[in-house]
């Protein structure tokens, strides 16, 4: 009897061990799924590193800029004309002024511009100054197609403005050669303009009675950083603009109808035409809306400096899942067909050393941008991670195998990354085929230990 009560223990102690043993490739599994979970912490708090160190680059581009001068869109120049209206309320006349605005018949700009770059930090931000010269005329035309009544418009208060974004640009006085008579812009709009900032002067435009055209011309010495923009105010807006800069970026709604970039500079010409856009010469009692309509109509040139490493390493870090997933999983068939045993710890490890690969491109692209930032910053994770694995199992082949997975791994996120177009479709292609390699090894498992 006692015999047969110690047979029967060693068999109740052997049927959970066996139990275990037989799911113990499943269990494993579950363990290496909760690892990569746990390993989402840290790839979380690197990818909120990457958008703080995205924001501070922004505020000193922006601190620069407030010292120096902002980015400036140039509107005008354009006449603001009053006229009287009369209110009658209980017997009693009331007369008020309404404004007028008229546009010029052409507006032509010319400019050159010399770019210089400032730096705050390890940050570069890119300013400008600019020789602009604008030149036009101004005719009662549009004034008579409108019907206005010619004889209500002051035409001996008229208020010539220029709406510029920053005032700090300014470096010389600034005046307007209209016809025969030159006139001294003064600071501040005096609530005479479609925009608060920017300059006017008083003159005497009796002369557009006569349905003459006035002749102007206004030469302007302004800074600005990052971009230029003009707003197309004329029946006819040409643009000419040349710069110590290779690497332009044309904006807003219209796009230059030629252009020249060489490996030192750049020119462009622009031409709009009053059909172009959304607003008509003569605005009477504007609002809001036209003035978003006039706002929305700008174009330029952005000459800030292409620094896409904050984007491209969070576009990188959006991959770090499928990297560690594959890489645990070639660590579990290792594990499996060489049996060798590898500890959770050891996994959590490799994971971490995966993590990492995100620091070091972050850290490395601020300094040498980029493409070497990514090639050093692989490679170094590579040899990390090859050579622990060579240091697990002692032996050469698993080790390569894992440093030719990681290499190709990179790559292939490397040029997803520099994809655009065909991004989306080299992802999907290239997770099919992961996938397919994966289910092509899962099948050689005995699963259950049988």
């Amino acid at each position: 009897m006692d015999g047969f009560n110690e047979n029967s223990n060693e068999q109740q102690a052997q049927q959970p061990m066996g139990c275990l043993h037989r799911f113990s490739k499943t269990i494993k599994v579950v363990i290496i799924g909760l690892l990569i979970l746990l390993l989402m912490i840290p790839m979380f708090m690197i990818e909120n590193l990457i958008s703080e160190r995205g924001r501070t680059q922004e505020e000193a581009i922006d601190e620069v800029s407030e010292k120096w001068s902002l980015a400036q869109t140039i509107t005008g120049p354009y006449l603001n004309l009053q006229y009287p209206v009369v209110t009658e309320n209980k017997d009693e006349k009331k007369v008020s002024m309404k404004d007028l605005i008229l546009f010029p018949d052409e507006l032509m700009v010319s400019g050159q511009l010399k770019t210089e770059i400032l730096k705050r930090s390890i940050y570069e931000v890119n300013v400008y100054q600019s020789e602009l010269t604008l030149k036009g005329s101004f005719s009662s035309e549009e004034l008579q197609k409108s019907r206005i009544d010619m004889e209500q418009l002051q035409f001996d208060r008229a208020a010539i403005c220029l709406n510029l974004t920053d005032m700090r640009g300014i470096s010389e006085q600034i005046s307007i050669t209209l016809g025969d008579s030159v006139y001294i812009f003064e600071p501040g709009m005096d609530n005479r303009g479609i925009d608060n900032t920017g300059v006017h002067a008083i003159a005497n435009l009796s002369e557009l009675k006569q349905n003459k055209k006035l002749p102007y011309e206004i030469k302007i010495k302004l800074k600005g950083s990052q971009s230029l923009n003009f707003i197309p105010l004329g029946k006819t807006t040409r643009v000419d603009l040349k710069a110590n800069w290779n690497t332009p970026s044309f904006t807003g709604n219209y796009l230059p109808n030629n252009r020249n970039i060489t490996e030192k500079e750049f020119s462009a010409q622009w031409q709009v035409l009053n059909l172009n856009r959304n607003y008509s010469q003569v605005m009477v009692d504007y609002n809001h809306s036209n003035i978003k309509d006039i706002e929305n109509s700008s174009f330029g040139v952005n000459f800030k400096i292409p620094v896409e490493q904050y984007q491209q390493s969070m576009r990188s870090a959006k991959y770090a899942i499928l990297i560690i997933l594959l890489t645990f999983g070639v660590i579990f068939f290792t594990e499996i067909m060489n049996k060798t045993r590898i500890h959770a710890l050891q996994y959590l490890l490799v994971g971490l050393a995966l993590c990492l690969f995100y620091s070091l491109l972050l850290s490395f692209s601020e300094h040498i941008g980029f493409n070497p930032a990514y090639l050093l910053s692989s490679a170094l994770t590579i040899i990390l991670v090859g050579g622990y694995m060579f240091g697990i199992t002692r032996k050469k082949k698993p080790s390569l195998i894992m440093s030719g997975l990681l290499a190709i791994l990179y790559i292939y996120i490397f040029v997803l990354i520099q994809l655009e177009t065909f991004a989306l479709l080299a992802g999907s292609l290239g997770l099919f085929i992961i996938l397919a390699i994966v289910m092509y090894f899962s099948k050689k498992i005995d699963w259950f230990n049988e």
